[in-house]
């Protein structure tokens, strides 16, 4: 299965360019759905962040480029600071540091925490920034190593969100589950688009997999 384009036009006539169209043509909200998000991180909420071994963090830099980046590690692995502030420690990666560069930016992140098997969502957005400081980083070591850094997220709401896109999408469900084989690899997502033979995309692949061996931590 691969995605085909359709080919269809675009009309800028039938743009949405406001938020009262937007809400004349898709319908409105309740005060509750409103009244849900929490200036805090409560109790509930903090219970569902510990249970949680997977977050994607988005963040924006000045010019408005985005970025959405996937964080995991055990359950717990997001401590709670103050019930305004949560840690998130910084595991290797690719060294791109696109998340970091936009939080030294404009410092505004938005995060989305996952439990396998349960179908509802918790959000977060506010503002971080990054730290370095020995004090910080020590309740993160894995195998006696400490990250590099770790972010430290200002909470500004914080919120549940209903299960309805993962019920759709059936995630924690084996319908659409495939063989990892038939999905491309990494080596082929990242360097398709440039000159690179069969034979250096399987030698860059083979570094991928030895990295995931031996650079967890």
């Amino acid at each position: 299965m691969s995605l085909k384009p359709l080919g269809l036009t675009i009309n800028q006539d039938h743009f949405l360019s406001d938020e009262q169209t937007l809400r004349e043509h898709c319908g409105n909200t309740t005060q509750v759905i409103w009244d849900k998000a929490s200036p805090v991180v409560t109790e509930s909420m903090a219970r569902f962040i510990a249970l949680s071994p997977f977050c994607c963090i988005s963040s924006t830099d000045k010019a408005g480029n985005t970025d959405i980046s996937p964080r995991g590690d055990a359950p717990g692995f997001v401590k709670l600071n103050s019930n305004d502030t949560l840690l998130l420690p910084d595991r290797p990666g690719n060294r791109r540091y696109d998340t970091f560069r936009n939080i030294l930016e404009t410092g505004s992140v938005s995060l989305l925490f996952m439990i396998p098997g349960v179908p509802i969502t918790v959000r977060v957005n506010g503002t971080a920034t990054i730290s370095r400081d020995p004090l910080l980083l020590e309740p993160f070591a894995v195998k006696n190593r400490r990250p590099a850094v770790v972010q430290i997220i200002k909470v500004r709401e914080c919120y549940g969100h209903c299960a309805k896109a993962i019920f759709r999408g059936k995630l924690w469900q084996d319908t659409f589950k495939i063989p990892a084989s038939d999905a491309p690899s990494l080596a082929t997502l990242m360097y398709e688009h440039l000159p690179i033979d069969n034979k250096e995309r399987l030698r860059i692949q083979a570094t991928i997999d030895k990295d995931l061996k031996d650079s967890m931590y």
